[in-house]
């Protein structure tokens, strides 16, 4: 077994909010640098209900524009954590489809809620059961649309890894 693979990620709004959703923003942790574009942040702020970050190590960027050109049925947070993925190499995390897309034809690695908890079980961070149910808690507890194929894929996912 080889070392393990950094993971620098840059969060979007709807993966952070998710998370929150599902008591699951600690789990953020698992990656070893995080990146929140100060767009996210703002639209984080806004909200009725903010995540708290404050228990996460996380670095807070101004992302460079224009680093791609990014589809514009994108968010500004989307546009922002897009950028700064592109400009540090790093995963991007969203669970919107049309920004995962972008992403992909970016050749930028995206990680949903789901892979931050799959990440997380890999990691140690949580068992197995603990997170099965996360990923059927983002179903069933947060604003976040995802379909039984999916959760089942996720769970299968954590069947493959058989720690």
């Amino acid at each position: 077994m080889g070392p393990r693979r950094v993971i620098v990620a840059v969060a979007d709004t709807g993966s952070l909010i998710h998370l929150e959703e599902a008591d699951a923003l600690d789990l953020l942790s698992t990656v070893d640098e995080l990146v929140i574009p100060q767009t996210v942040y703002d639209e984080l702020e806004v909200g009725d209900d903010p995540p708290t970050l404050s228990s996460i190590a996380h670095e807070v960027v101004r992302a460079r524009q224009n680093l791609t050109q990014v589809d514009h049925s994108l968010d500004p947070g989307e546009t922002a954590a897009l950028n700064a993925a592109i400009g540090r190499d790093a995963v991007l995390l969203t669970d919107d489809l049309e920004a995962r897309n972008v992403a992909e034809d970016e050749n930028v690695e995206v990680y949903g809620s789901i892979g931050v908890i799959a990440l997380a079980y890999t990691r140690g961070r949580t068992s197995k059961q603990e997170a099965a149910d996360l990923m059927r808690a983002l179903q069933r507890e947060t604003s976040l649309f995802v379909t039984d194929a999916v959760i089942e894929r996720g769970i299968s996912l954590l069947q493959a890894e058989g720690h």
